[in-house]
Formats: C-alpha cells, structure tokens, sequence
C-alpha cells in the first residue's frame, strides 16, 4: 500500500465478528441503494448514487472477522474530468485486535491526492467509515445515503449541480 492512498482507523468495544458482520452490511452504512450481494468472496455489487457516482464492486478477499477487500471493476463519477477513477482500485477492510477494542483500518488502496475526486472521496470515506459504520457497529444503525437524503455537506453540493 502506498503512504498516499486515503486511509483512516476506528476502534471499537464491539467484537472482530461484529465488525465483520457490520462491513458485509452494506446497505446499513454505505447506501441503501445497493444492487447485489455483499458478503462472500465473488459476490458482486452495483453502488449509484443519484447520476452522481455508480460503480460496480467484486469481492476479491473475504476473511472472516479479519479481512475484506473490494475491486472496483468500474466506476462513473459525473464530477471528475476522469469519470473512471476508481475503476481497477482496491478497498481494504483490515480487523485486528488492539488490547481490549477491535481496530478496523480501511485503505482504499488508489484513491491518492492527485485524483481530481480526492477531497470529496476523502470527505465521504471518512464520514462512512467513521460516522455511518461505526454507528452501525456500536448502535446497530448506520447513517447510509438514500435517493435525495445526502448525508454530508460535498454530496449536497455535488447534487444539486
């Protein structure tokens, strides 16, 4: 993994099992317009949201309660010059112990600075992973997007260009 891909960290009082269950609930804390299944290895999925962002997602690593990662087969971004950024990039949910919490680590392994769509990526990464899936793993209720409910200030703006 390069120094540069977006990464951020959560620890949690709940268990690597429920971490896990939490990440392959997709449509609990990501979007609830999620086309597919999103558990196994091999398993793949649509995401869209709006006519703003839609990509296609395969399950290329399923460990359980320690690892799963994600290859973004295709991707469309309406706001990038780019719209393919994603496409043929990894997203890598790392579980591990640390003392008495569980520690979720998620790269996502190509999404770096000189991307046209890394602040708004980075904004909506960070908000999912530390807000929304966190929230699900805690509480047992994620703050997932919606058609016309954007969950954070970039998303608002994004759509309604």
């Amino acid at each position: 993994m390069n120094t540069q891909d977006f990464t951020t960290t959560i620890l949690v009082s709940q268990s690597p099992e429920e971490v896990f269950k939490a990440i392959q609930n997709v449509r609990s804390w990501w979007s609830e317009e999620i086309e597919g299944k999103t558990s196994n290895q091999r398993d793949e999925f649509k995401y869209h949201y709006e006519d703003v962002h839609r990509c296609k997602i395969k399950l290329i690593e399923v460990i359980p309660n320690q690892k799963i990662v994600w290859l973004i087969e295709e991707n469309y971004f309406s706001f990038t010059q780019d719209d393919t950024e994603w496409t043929n990039t990894t997203a890598v949910f790392d579980i591990s112990k640390e003392n008495d919490k569980t520690k979720l680590s998620f790269t996502h392994v190509g999404l770096v600075p000189e991307y046209e769509c890394f602040e708004v990526c980075q904004a909506g990464w960070t908000n999912y992973i530390e807000n929304s899936l966190k929230k699900l793993i805690e509480t047992g209720k994620g703050l997932p997007n919606a058609t016309g409910k954007p969950q954070i200030e970039t998303e608002r703006k994004l759509s309604e260009k």
